[in-house]
């Protein structure tokens, strides 16, 4: 089953056109990772599927229900605030940058939206946080707070944060570039775990190597559109002129 589908998204700012002409989906506890040089427009297009960016035309559509579609008018359109509302809950973000609560302990950052947004049972939330929270390897951290905490470990809650609400599909947007390099591989540990949750996951990622690992499908985009995609042995082996130049510089490491 289609958990997304994108469909000729378009995305310009002033005179820079970033995304043109791209479509994709994802299918159910699928994993997808795209790649690709910086200013790509790989954050952007994560950006526009999650409505955190106005796409300039093209089609939105979760679970088969549309989100966001071009108009006769040649406008954007969104569905409305009750339909939003159902359809953004079906998906949870993780940022590079944590975007933690500074002023919330770690486990009231993770059990607020359940408990306040989806109005879920507080004694059933704080048992499936503690156990997230076990997961990560952060069971003794319930009452810290952010400040407290090393940069892998605030994204480790940031991943936590995000299961809490038991989406259908994660992004991941660079999941690891704010991170020392000793961080990053705990980072990615932890979301190769969740491999298991059968959770379908959108990463877009500058490691090469964990997304071969991870990834039933991988896309490789620059210059605003989708050069390649197809599964990490076909993208990685790929002779395409502009893969293989971006993949050399990787050469070590795969």
């Amino acid at each position: 089953m289609k958990l997304l589908e994108l469909n000729h998204v378009e995305k310009s700012f002033g005179e820079l056109s970033v995304i043109k002409d791209i479509s994709m989906s994802v299918e159910e506890g699928e994993i997808v990772s795209i790649i690709g040089p910086s200013g790509s427009g790989k954050s952007t297009l994560l950006r526009c599927a999650t409505m955190l960016e106005t796409m300039d035309s093209g089609e939105i559509i979760y679970l088969g229900q549309k989100a966001a579609w071009t108009g006769e008018n040649g406008q954007v359109a969104y569905a409305g605030k009750k339909e939003l509302k159902e359809i953004q809950s079906q998906y949870g973000l993780v940022f590079q940058n944590f975007n933690l609560f500074p002023h919330f302990s770690v486990m009231k950052n993770i059990t607020d939206a359940p408990i306040h947004v989806q109005k879920r049972d507080k004694e059933t939330v704080y048992k499936e946080a503690r156990e997230l929270l076990k997961k990560m390897g952060l069971e003794d951290k319930e009452n810290a707070y952010p400040c407290q905490l090393s940069g892998g470990q605030c994204q480790r809650v940031a991943i936590a944060r995000a299961l809490a609400l038991k989406p259908k599909i994660l992004f991941f947007d660079e999941p690891t570039s704010a991170l020392d390099p000793e961080l990053t591989g705990e980072v990615l540990k932890v979301i190769k775990s969740l491999a298991d949750l059968d959770i379908a996951m959108v990463i877009v990622t500058h490691e090469m190597a964990f997304a071969r690992d991870i990834s039933h499908r991988v896309i490789f985009m620059a210059g605003g559109v989708i050069v390649e995609e197809g599964s990490p042995e076909k993208v990685f082996a790929s002779d395409n002129e502009r893969t293989q130049s971006f993949l050399g510089r990787y050469g070590a490491i795969l």
